[in-house]
């Protein structure tokens, strides 16, 4: 039996004006702002009608030149990663210290809380569920190593936890102990919510300040949250944590848009009567929310049960029960996120298609969210000090380091959408890739160039592995609702 959701049906009107694309002129006009914005004038979006929005370089790139730092649309931490790593929750820069980092994993550790991913900091994946963090090359990841810290760590031999006694993680965890050399790498002091939760912390007030402004101030469960029910947030957040956390980014998402048409209300108010016109005060309000909706809109989607790749252990003959599990979930998710923060002059926002949509979004053109370590910084820069500085900083660290294990490296790992980044087309033979450098460390995408990019061409991504056979290429990039035609896929076809 289908789902059915009474919004999609009372709301069916505004729902088809909110998920209409938007004009080429809305679109053009929408990211060449962005462009001036973030002063990203080496590049150009324009529109095809085969391969829909494209960026083009609008002047030349050297190889490893940096093509694009774009600020995402709306971001989340894996909910399992916060037990590794505490960073901003708005920008995902690691915060605190390298102390409070070190006892924060190792405290929590001995609850068995603490979840190891292996982290591919070199590259990052272009779907959101489909191909996950632990699924890339140990070629890779060794490649990034080896470039990105110039040789190997004496410590990466380590793979036994060893614990500490608990008086030495007290210590770390109140800052009673200094450890050598952390003086060089100066983390930002943790800046509160100021809705006074627990679970979001910043790396400075702009931060706390924006992120309460465009999302939390509506999923915060702390004293001052605006949401009618903190504990129906608690139940949604829960739900996602358990099942999948791109829930989360569905309801920043629509956090958000919620903020921005507030927003817009509030401003507009004065002149609301000019604004009313002959159409009445309801056409006003939906014409602020498809204005406050214009960032989501310019992302492309499919209702996320749609689109989603069907698991290996999932047969072709239970396809169409699968899909209507993943649809039946959604549901479950929006009813949850409506009980916690559920706007009625915003209503259209809370049915099935409209956040199917959102999920679906994330889906296609997510972008794994990483940030390297600073505590697999820390050691390597111990493990490079001359042997006289480097065995006295070990009496100190390397209790540390056994207690930690193969734990000592975990980096920020997330998903987020990005929306320049969202509109480069993809090549099994790109001319540029996602790559964070050294100076990189917050959860802004980066876009470098893997050879020289001429003034004029198409600056594209690899959505998948391009080293896998044609075949197995063409497969994974069916879930995009494409056959790629790139120089290697014409090659390659038989």
């Amino acid at each position: 039996m289908d789902v059915i959701c009474p919004l999609d049906v009372e709301f069916s009107d505004k729902i088809s004006l909110l998920l209409k694309p938007p004009s080429p002129n809305d679109v053009q006009n929408y990211f060449d702002k962005i462009i001036k914005e973030r002063q990203c004038l080496g590049l150009k979006i324009k529109q095809d009608g085969e391969f829909g929005k494209c960026v083009f370089a609008e002047s030349e790139f050297k190889e490893g030149d940096l093509v694009l730092k774009d600020q995402m649309l709306v971001g989340a931490q894996h909910s399992s990663n916060k037990v590794d790593c505490l960073v901003c929750s708005y920008c995902f820069r690691f915060i605190g210290s390298i102390e409070l980092q070190i006892g924060r994993k190792l405290y929590l550790k001995q609850f068995g809380l603490s979840v190891r991913k292996e982290c591919d900091t070199e590259s990052h994946s272009h779907i959101s569920k489909k191909c996950r963090l632990d699924d890339s090359s140990d070629e890779e990841d060794d490649s990034y190593r080896t470039s990105h810290n110039e040789g190997s760590c004496s410590y990466s031999q380590q793979k036994e936890a060893i614990p500490l006694p608990q008086e030495v993680l007290d210590s770390l965890l109140k800052g009673d102990v200094k450890l050598p050399y952390t003086d060089q790498f100066n983390l930002p002091s943790s800046v509160p919510c100021p809705g006074g939760c627990d679970e979001a912390q910043y790396c400075s007030k702009s931060c706390a300040d924006a992120d309460w402004e465009l999302f939390h101030s509506l999923l915060c469960t702390g004293k001052n949250s605006v949401s009618a029910s903190r504990e129906s947030i608690l139940n949604f957040m829960e739900h996602a944590n358990e099942t999948n956390d791109i829930f989360i980014l569905a309801a920043k998402t629509i956090s958000s848009t919620i903020s921005r048409y507030k927003k817009l209300k509030a401003a507009q108010t004065e002149h609301r009567e000019q604004l009313m016109g002959q159409n009445g005060f309801d056409s006003y309000e939906f014409s602020l929310l498809l204005e406050a909706w214009k960032p989501v809109s310019m992302g492309y989607k499919r209702r996320w049960w749609e689109c989603v790749a069907l698991p290996d252990d999932v047969d072709g003959c239970d396809e169409t029960s699968f899909r209507m599990e993943i649809k039946e979930l959604a549901f479950k998710s929006l009813d949850l996120l409506k009980k916690a923060i559920f706007d009625k002059e915003c209503a259209p926002l809370f049915s099935l298609e409209i956040y199917g949509q959102i999920i679906g979004m994330f889906e296609l053109n997510n972008l794994d969210l990483v940030v390297a370590s600073p505590v697999e910084d820390y050691f390597l820069y111990v493990d490079d000090r001359p042997d006289k500085e480097k065995e006295e900083a070990e009496r100190i660290t390397r209790p540390l380091l056994d207690a930690l294990g193969d734990d000592y490296s975990a980096c920020c790992e997330g998903s987020a959408f990005f929306p320049l980044q969202s509109c480069m087309n993809h090549s099994c033979c790109p001319n540029a890739k996602a790559f964070k450098r050294e100076e990189d460390k917050n959860g802004q995408a980066t876009i470098i160039a893997l050879q020289p990019i001429s003034k004029g061409e198409e600056i594209t991504i690899s959505y998948i592995d391009e080293d896998l056979p044609f075949e197995e290429r063409q497969a994974l990039l069916a879930d995009y609702g494409f056959k790629c035609k790139c120089k290697k896929c014409c090659e390659d076809d038989p």
